[in-house]
């Protein structure tokens, strides 16, 4: 059976994140990008890697090693809380006006201001 796309993610462009797992961890950075039909991040100087670019005049591309970001499966971070400054799960809460926020599940913080 083929897995369905995830279509929901836990994290947004601009969330800062803290990397769990594999050889980034404990990094703490900015979602540049956010995928959520692939179920993937892009993580500020998380998961570099290393390529090898020919030039191309007519574009104006320079050859060489180009350093970036790779997308990383958004399972491999945590979201980060200003206020306890650690990694936290996150709750839904619905306020008065019957807008959805994300909470911090440790200290009550919300996290969409």
């Amino acid at each position: 059976m083929a897995q369905e796309n995830k279509s929901k993610l836990h994290i947004k462009t601009g969330d800062r994140v803290m990397v769990i797992s594999g050889k980034d961890k404990g990094k703490i950075g900015n979602v540049k990008i956010a995928m959520p039909k692939e179920g993937k991040v892009v993580v500020e100087g998380a998961n570099m890697i290393t390529k090898a670019v020919r030039s191309n005049p007519m574009a104006g591309i320079q050859g060489g090693l180009i350093k970036f970001e790779a997308a990383m499966n958004s399972s491999k971070v945590m979201l980060y809380c200003p206020k306890c400054e650690k990694p936290t799960r996150i709750r839904q809460e619905v306020l008065e006006e019957g807008k959805k926020t994300r909470v911090c599940k440790k200290c009550g913080e919300q996290l969409d201001v």
